[in-house]
């Protein structure tokens, strides 16, 4: 990497040999449409049709969508379709989730599709220009319920802009940073999902291994009755409040202003996220996280939850947990994973799981030696999960700490390497 001469524009130094423009000189901004509902031979096809809620912003691409299109859908609207690699930007509701397309796909009018003018601009390098100018480009938008992003949004939006030889060189510096990133999470729902796997097979179909090594219920293991239906014989039914310790007592919310006052490391999450870093921590090593009002179930009525650890700091806005008498806290996740909690939510207009509710749930309780092969079999792969998501948090910061410093040019590349 390399450093340059500088000059002065509007928006700050550039380098000699950089360019300012705006996003409209260097993409050509298409928009999206939706075919009409009521008509069933416009949907259910082999084109995938994006809106906002398609978006993830753990990645960088999007290959899925929740709806399809046909291709009479396509012709008899004012849909438009992107090409693998070129961008799409919510313009609407959740303002400015960007990510590329990972294939051919048609979108709807709350986005803006993106497409480098590939004679000055690159696909790839676009995506991290915009995703630098984030900010100010959400500083433009106007509207007066939601924000919003309009063509002319793009023609105020002024960006350096280097030669289109050093962009994909730029681009790859990220791009390899993101597609590792990538990799980790993706590992990580693998992991997720195995451990989901093996424990319904344990806990839910009570197919785990009989002291021949084969599975207990199909075996013709002995099942006795119990309010939770057929239970292997010697498991017990029990209540959540009988194994796991519960540390709400510890926690201490902090106001917006109070958490500006002491930045810091360590995360301070709340009811289904980190909302804030700060520079102290009340709990330290593993716990469950279940969010305790507010979005307290997904769409499948199973419970918010966040698998933690290390050093952090909790608001009072989740239950804190973990496992006890047999039960690892992986065991207490993957359990509350897959258990339905609409029975303990109270609340009309702000959903509350409240402590005696949880405390009261009904679960199974097996006998303590199969707790503990369980555990042995499980833990390596959330070690595993921890490892990886250790190693993505310290990519992310690289990645975030050279995307202003690679686009502005106060860091440059080396253009003879362009194509290796």
């Amino acid at each position: 990497m390399t450093e340059g001469k500088f000059k002065e524009t509007e928006i700050g130094l550039i380098p000699e040999d950089w360019e300012l423009k705006t996003f409209s000189d260097i993409v050509d901004i298409i928009g999206g449409g939706t075919p009409k509902t009521k008509i069933e031979e416009y949907w259910n096809g082999q084109i995938p049709w994006l809106s906002v809620v398609d978006f993830n912003n753990d990645f960088r691409t999007v290959n899925e969508t929740e709806k399809t299109i046909t291709e009479l859908g396509l012709n008899n609207s004012s849909t438009k379709i992107l090409e693998k690699g070129e961008l799409i930007i919510s313009a609407r509701g959740t303002v400015g989730a960007i990510a590329q397309v990972g294939r051919d796909m048609a979108f709807n009018q709350s986005c803006y599709g993106l497409r480098a003018k590939h004679s000055i601009s690159n696909n790839d390098f676009m995506y991290y220009l915009l995703k630098y100018s984030l900010n100010i480009l959400k500083q433009s938008t106007h509207g007066s319920t939601f924000d919003t992003i309009t063509k002319t949004t793009f023609d105020l939006l002024k960006v350096p802009f280097p030669p289109i030889s050093e962009q994909p060189i730029i681009a790859k510096i990220l791009s390899d940073l993101d597609k590792k990133i990538e990799i980790n999470q993706k590992m990580n729902q693998t992991l997720e999902e195995i451990g989901q796997a093996i424990f319904k097979q344990w806990f839910v179909h009570f197919e785990f291994p009989n002291e021949e090594g084969k599975p207990y219920k199909s075996s013709s293991g002995e099942m006795v009755d119990s309010e939770l239906g057929e239970i292997p014989k010697g498991w017990e039914v029990g209540t959540l409040g009988e194994i796991v310790d519960n540390f709400d007592s510890k926690r201490i919310p902090l106001s917006g202003r109070e958490r500006e006052s002491i930045k810091g490391k360590y995360p301070y999450y709340g009811a289904t996220s980190i909302m804030d870093y700060v520079d102290d921590y009340i709990f330290d090593g593993i716990h469950i996280l279940m969010a305790e009002d507010g979005s307290v179930m997904d769409k499948n009525e199973r419970p918010v939850l966040q698998y933690v650890w290390g050093k952090f700091w909790v608001n009072n806005h989740t239950h804190v947990l973990k496992g006890k008498n047999g039960f690892s806290d992986e065991h207490i996740y993957l359990l509350l994973k897959n258990t339905n909690v609409n029975h303990l939510v109270t609340g009309a207009v702000q959903l509350k799981i409240n402590q005696k509710n949880m405390n009261s749930l009904k679960i199974i309780i097996p006998d303590l030696n199969t707790l503990k092969i369980f555990s042995n079999i499980i833990s390596p792969l959330f070690s595993k999960y921890r490892i990886l998501s250790e190693e993505t948090i310290t990519l992310s910061k690289i990645r975030d700490s050279l995307l202003p410093k690679l686009m502005s040019g106060k860091i440059r590349v080396d253009k003879s390497k362009n194509g290796a």
